[in-house]
């Protein structure tokens, strides 16, 4: 949309308290989906959580999916390298 277009911009509402919950809830359900299936990264697990990936994607906000998707994956990364450390730290002593 350019500086001297006829059309209003479309602005995005703001998440109510209900509509977060149900983003968390979808969220939550599609990621244990994906634990069960042993995929760590969103989107690559074929036709196996389809139901869940629908929730999630209509339920959550585009930016909020990219985030989650992200977060899942720096978590497993940090849970591992502390498991390292923790390993590494035992074998000094």
């Amino acid at each position: 949309m350019g500086w001297f277009s006829s059309q209003k911009a479309e602005q995005a509402s703001a998440a109510t308290r209900n509509d977060r919950q149900r983003c968390w809830e979808s969220r939550d359900l599609y990621f244990d989906c994906l634990d069960r299936a042993g995929v760590l990264k969103a989107g690559e697990e074929g036709n196996v959580c389809t139901k869940e990936k629908r929730a999630y994607e209509t339920n959550c906000a585009k930016s909020w999916i990219d985030y989650f998707n992200k977060r899942r994956i720096l978590a497993v990364q940090q849970k591992d390298m502390l498991a390292q450390a923790q390993s590494q730290a035992r074998g000094v002593k």
